[in-house]
């Protein structure tokens, strides 16, 4: 049976690929988009999964390697502009929404 770090890192690795292969994409979409709103929506999105991808970033150095204080330093900053990333991400989410839906 396998341990629980080698859980949590195919745990952490899937969530980071996934949310890396999802920013790559509402990147690219947003920037050929000509809508402001859809590019705005787009771009929140992208937004969302970069936090998404900062925080598992972020728990797998606190919590699969071994804790130094450099990982520790790198993990905490890692999860503040995570977190960061996905209020804004959020914020600018519904924003948009609100904007699409008033213009219909």
């Amino acid at each position: 049976m396998p341990n629980l770090e080698a859980i949590l890192s195919w745990i952490f690795g899937i969530a980071i690929l996934a949310s890396l292969i999802l920013s790559v994409g509402f990147s690219f979409r947003s920037r050929r988009t000509a809508d402001p709103t859809q590019r705005g929506l787009l771009a929140a999105r992208m937004n969302i999964c970069l936090g998404i991808m900062l925080i598992a970033l972020a728990l797998l150095q606190m919590f699969v390697y071994s804790g130094s204080t450099l990982r520790v330093i790198v993990g905490a900053v890692f999860l503040v502009l995570g977190l960061f990333n996905l209020f804004a991400g959020m914020r600018n989410h519904a924003f948009f929404t609100k904007r699409r839906s008033s213009a219909r």
